[in-house]
């Protein structure tokens, strides 16, 4: 297959198309425009509905088997935070059909606020990504995306579970398209006691106060006006009500915490055949209201609005060359309630990228950004990205990356009523990884080594006043080690699958030369997937290494080393019907992912998947 066919296939579904003789057919709509185009040069794991299904608890327990991060989780359900090569969650973008949705007060994501159900793909790639995604994209970025077909005609699908503790997943899903006309509507709603308890060398804990309870609605359509013009609109809507575990049941004051999540997007998008355009305006909007008694009124709370407006144009000056501009502006206001809560505030953002990539052939192609960002207030620097990628010999395929990433300051980091600081730098990064894959028949192997350095991480320390406040302290130089090793084989009603991955990072606060907190040196994840017939079956495991949980690395205080494992089946009847089991933690390991707050031992779930 030569490149021009090669482009036209992996661009198709974008509306990117190359001219000449080849014809692309446009069978599927994805909101994300630049997706397919990082895939090209990034390495993306892809967790597809299937998958999430398999730990359909929350996002967190997906992210925490089925990827290389780090989640931290104070307690199942609770307030959760990813860590990506051995940075924070400040660090982590989390990406919505395109649009960065890290929070502007804290300036991250709480998984356990984000559905796990109502997207199509859960993308997560690893390294830097502010050129296209960012303030945030430093240490890596989590992908949510939707996608809508066409001449597909009438899809439906229930997923409905029961597991431990009274806890209930029910995820119903609808689509219908033409060749014109693309619709899709979902509904998610996953409620639990969550009152496990825990033995531990002799003593129980019990999951007290730990309840929890969301709601997530999707809806997305798209109408081609004309032979190359295209408008699809999409919307989220997310209620969730957390309540934060109590260590002394009565004798402690019960709190949670309630959210609710708006996000919007309408896309134009105009498809030639030597460039395309896709314009784009968003709104997204955070609520938040925080009861330090859950039986009186809430004590603090926030509303966040953010207006975005969005153009990404694409022009093949020549088969092989590819320019792409991208222009961006946002309105970020704020509002806060409560104590010390930062008040009413504005920012204006605009930011231009710019990208040329280079297909010299199938087996060699390069991409370099730059970008310039205009943060209201703050000085922002230039940020660059380099990708390469060669495919040198069948069996092996080298690529480079080498990249500079920032995050600006949140509304709390500059308004919060006492400890805020408008002096604030931005974080840069600086980033290198050098990938590696290698192919053996049915087996792939990468080996990604990476080192990313840090500067003026924003931290909040105590003052001499009693109080927390931000400052720009610590340099934090981060190295380490991922790989995965894959293997699928299918012969004849037989489909069996493995994958297995291990991670090491080392991540140093070089003011004092010690491991960050909630950076584990060593991680391990792997499963095994095998199908026969009408029958599938499955385990997958996770080993976590000691853990420190302050920064003077007191061993004392660590996170014991865990091996965690599940398993489940499923069996698939009159074709549309699948009944499935699952058993969380096999094995009854006590484990911790957060000093003091233990993840269930043991537990168990059955469900039900129709599709028609």
């Amino acid at each position: 297959m030569d490149i021009k066919r090669s482009l036209v296939l992996l661009f198709s579904s974008y509306g990117c198309f190359l001219f000449g003789q080849e014809k692309a057919i446009d069978t599927i709509y994805i909101f994300d425009s630049q997706m397919n185009k990082v895939k090209l040069f990034h390495p993306v794991k892809t967790i597809t509905t299937e998958d999430a299904e398999k730990n359909s608890t929350n996002l967190s327990d997906l992210l925490r088997f089925q990827s290389q991060l780090y989640i931290k989780e104070n307690g199942r359900g609770a307030v959760s935070s990813p860590s990506f090569r051995g940075t924070t969650a400040q660090q982590t973008a989390f990406v919505w059909n395109g649009i960065n949705i890290n929070s502007m007060f804290l300036g991250q994501g709480d998984i356990n606020n984000i559905s796990l159900f109502g997207y199509d793909q859960i993308g997560i790639k690893a390294g830097g990504g502010s050129v296209i995604y960012g303030s945030g994209a430093i240490g890596g970025s989590i992908h949510l995306n939707n996608d809508l077909n066409f001449n597909k005609g009438f899809h439906g699908s229930l997923f409905s579970e029961a597991a431990s503790f009274s806890t209930y997943n029910n995820f119903v899903k609808g689509s219908y398209s033409n060749d014109k006309f693309s619709f899709k509507a979902s509904g998610n709603y996953s409620a639990s006691e969550n009152n496990y308890k825990v033995e531990n060398e002799g003593k129980t804990y019990t999951n007290d106060n730990g309840q929890y309870y969301n709601t997530n609605f999707n809806i997305a359509t798209a109408y081609k006006i004309a032979p190359h013009h295209q408008i699809s609109w999409i919307s989220e809507f997310f209620n969730g009500r957390q309540h934060y575990p109590v260590f002394f049941g009565d004798l402690e004051t019960k709190t949670k915490y309630h959210t609710q999540n708006i996000r919007s997007l309408v896309s134009w998008d105009w498809n030639e055949s030597k460039f395309s355009n896709s314009f784009k305006a968003a709104y997204t909007e955070e609520n938040f209201q925080y009861f330090s008694n859950i039986d009186k009124p809430y004590t603090s709370g926030g509303t966040g609005k953010n207006y975005i407006v969005k153009n990404d144009f694409n022009y093949f000056v020549h088969p092989k060359w590819n320019i792409n501009i991208i222009a961006e502006y946002q309105l970020n206001k704020g509002n806060g309630e409560g104590t010390s809560m930062v008040g009413d505030v504005h920012r204006n953002i605009g930011s231009v990228s710019g990208l040329l990539r280079y297909f010299t052939t199938k087996d060699l192609r390069f991409e370099a950004g730059i970008k310039k960002d205009f943060v209201e207030d703050i000085s922002s620097p230039v940020l660059f990205s380099f990708s390469g990628k060669w495919n040198a010999v069948d069996w092996y395929h080298v690529g480079l990356d080498v990249s500079r990433n920032f995050k600006f300051s949140t509304f709390n980091d500059l308004y919060w009523g006492q400890g805020g600081n408008k002096d604030l730098k931005p974080e840069t990064s600086y980033q290198f990884e050098w990938r590696n894959q290698f192919m053996a028949g049915d087996f792939k192997l990468s080996v990604i080594p990476y080192y990313m350095n840090i500067r003026d991480m924003i931290r909040w320390l105590p003052t001499l006043a009693g109080y927390y406040a931000a400052f720009n302290t610590a340099k934090v130089e981060s190295y380490g080690l991922e790989s995965q090793l894959g293997y699928e084989k299918k012969f004849g009603k037989h489909i069996l699958k493995s994958n297995l991955g291990y991670s090491y990072t080392k991540s140093t606060d070089l003011s004092i030369k010690k491991q960050l907190m909630y950076v584990p040196y060593h991680k391990f994840t792997g499963s095994i997937d095998y199908q026969y017939d009408f029958v599938k079956v499955y385990v997958q495991g996770m080993f976590n290494g000691r853990t420190y949980t302050d920064s003077n690395e007191t061993k004392g205080a660590a996170l014991d080393p865990y091996f965690v494992m599940n398993a489940g089946a499923g069996f698939t009847f009159y074709k549309n019907y699948t009944l499935g089991f699952k058993v969380n933690n096999i094995f009854n390991t006590t484990y911790y992912t957060m000093l003091s707050y233990p993840l269930p031992q043991r537990n168990y779930s059955v469900n039900l998947n129709i599709n028609f």
